[in-house]
């Protein structure tokens, strides 16, 4: 939606996708999609193959790492679109609200972040 609309949309006379900022904005979304996607795979497939216990860092991880993506990338999204972001006419609204409970929902990401660092320290001794 968010490539969709930049090259549909004019402003000050050009298309928004011939923006640098714009750009900007569309090539870190989909970073950050495909790094939140690639832990994600990783977390699946290490429980795949040596099970939840042992994959529970990665999975801590994909929680903390997938919902603040999310609302990042669809932020983006509803900036690109304007008022129409914020509107009924797209799905937007709805998802960022989604995609905001999801980072409580599960767990504040404080609590994640917590987990994680303790399954960490543990695997790191001090010296």
């Amino acid at each position: 939606m968010m490539c969709q609309r930049t090259q549909n949309r004019e402003a000050f006379g050009k298309k928004l996708s011939e923006f640098d900022s714009v750009r900007e904005e569309i090539a870190e979304s989909y970073c950050e999609i495909e790094q939140a996607r690639l832990l994600t795979l990783k977390a699946a497939d290490k429980m795949d193959e040596e099970g939840s216990k042992v994959a529970r860092d990665l999975i801590a991880a994909a929680k903390i790492v997938m919902p603040s993506m999310a609302t990042r990338v669809i932020d983006r999204a509803i900036q690109m679109h304007g008022a129409a972001g914020v509107s009924q006419d797209t799905f937007l609204p709805q998802a960022w609200m989604y995609a905001r409970y999801i980072r409580l929902g599960d767990g504040p990401n404080q609590v994640h972040r917590a987990a994680l660092s303790r399954q960490l320290l543990r695997q790191f001794p001090p010296l």
